[in-house]
């Protein structure tokens, strides 16, 4: 069975510690999109980590973690992450690379930085990572293809042509330094010899697996907001955050994927530019950031200081729907316990109009949040581990959120490790 696992809202919602959970009972992890441009915080036995291109089953010695054809992979970050993981003990993860995946190259770092300081203060908010540049080479077909490593004659031609067009811009646009095909041909043959042993095509070995029955995650980044097509564009990502994108980026039947289990917080939190509905300010915001996640809410890929918010159900209700979600995750529950009353966005108010529907984003920026408060439980709730002896009053706030998303929750992550978790039978299941 193929089970999808990806987030509602902005990213951040705790999705790699759900899927390092269920990488347990998993024969294969995949990474279907995006680069390394957001990070997935785990803790476990081994300490904390925060992965940025590896996928979070990486801590299981029975698993297989796949980089599938739809990720940004960045050779040199993929090789220090693997080092930074085995010296902490790990024993060396199971990984394979599609032979399809696209490389993201030097300079599409560069140009992204380059961007950035030419926007200014209205730039992207971009971790600077070369997504933009990258997505947009690969779709204008001048990128590079993990398999392109071993055809010295092609590769050579190709930057010749990649080169002259991207020096136009650097010497008469951002008036940089220009690029040197012979240089970048070098560090791809070291390219070359770093990915090789992990290369393979991963659609035939996907297909192979889901004959023989295997337990198959796909893990995506970010979160339903940051789709290019359907989040808050134009500050979304560059690659689809939605489960559906998970059957093109890792090579298999959309069919296969029988369980979408879509990752929500019990509060809101975002890293980047963009509209936010539910944000909150000041004294308000830093404590909620400071009690947050497992040491603060804070990027894992930039260590920024996370936007906050009380949970959205608008935005996270349309987040749930456009991924298809099975099963709603509900994450960290435990940091509302010092909370007397826990705001909850029931709706916005746009142009004097109430509505629940989440809209685009020329209306969202005009969007106000419509609050209804509900009472807070005031205790720790961390290392319960039956739904029915949580308080009181979070079992209410639970099943509010339920009802008014209208998805099943049927996990609750209570504290930052694995085994904090509950599951619960929902309502809504029929």
């Amino acid at each position: 069975m193929v089970k999808a696992i990806v987030g509602a809202n902005w990213g951040d919602e705790g999705k790699g510690k759900i899927t390092d959970m269920l990488a347990k009972e998993a024969d294969i992890i995949i990474r279907f999109q995006g680069g390394a441009n957001a990070g997935h915080t785990i803790l476990n036995a081994y300490g904390k980590f925060a992965l940025h291109t590896l996928p979070s089953g990486v801590f299981y010695a029975h698993t297989t973690n796949v980089i599938g054809n739809g990720v940004a992979l960045n050779i040199p970050v993929l090789i220090e992450e693997m080092r930074s993981v085995t010296e902490r003990n790990v024993p060396a993860p199971k990984l394979l690379v599609s032979d399809r995946a696209q490389i993201v190259m030097p300079y599409h770092i560069l140009f992204d930085q380059y961007e950035e300081e030419r926007l200014g203060g209205k730039s992207f908010g971009s971790t600077k990572s070369g997504i933009a540049p990258f997505y947009s080479d690969k779709y204008a077909k001048i990128g590079f293809q993990v398999s392109e490593l071993w055809e010295e004659e092609l590769l050579r031609e190709k930057l010749q042509r990649v080169c002259e067009m991207k020096n136009v811009l650097l010497e008469h646009f951002y008036h940089r330094p220009l690029l040197q095909p012979e240089e970048l041909l070098d560090t791809l043959r070291g390219y070359r010899d770093q990915i090789a042993p992990y290369v393979c095509d991963v659609s035939v070995f996907l297909d192979q697996a889901i004959k023989e029955g295997k337990q198959i995650l796909l893990e995506g980044q970010l979160g339903t907001l940051k789709d290019p097509d359907h989040g808050i564009y134009p500050m979304v990502t560059s690659s689809s955050t939605l489960a559906a994108f998970g059957a093109i980026g890792a090579g298999i039947p959309p069919y296969e994927i029988g369980q979408i289990i879509t990752v929500c917080k019990a509060y809101s939190s975002a890293v980047g530019a963009g509209a936010f509905v539910s944000e909150i300010f000041g004294e308000e915001a830093e404590e909620l950031r400071r009690r947050g996640g497992d040491g603060g809410e804070f990027g894992a890929t930039t260590g920024r200081p996370r936007r906050m918010g009380w949970f959205d159900c608008v935005a996270s209700r349309y987040g749930c729907r456009l991924q298809g979600t099975t099963d709603v995750a509900f994450t960290v529950l435990d940091v509302l316990g010092y909370l007397d009353e826990i705001p909850v966005c029931v709706a916005y108010e746009i142009d004097g109009e109430a509505t629940k529907e989440f809209p685009t984003t020329g209306k969202l920026d005009r969007a106000k949040p419509i609050f209804k408060t509900l009472p807070g439980w005031k205790t720790d709730i961390r290392g319960i581990r039956a739904y029915e002896d949580l308080p009181e009053n979070c079992r209410r706030y639970i099943a509010f959120v339920e009802a008014e998303i209208g998805y099943p929750i049927t996990m609750i992550s209570n504290g930052p490790g694995r085994e904090d978790i509950i599951y619960r039978k929902s309502a809504l299941r029929s």
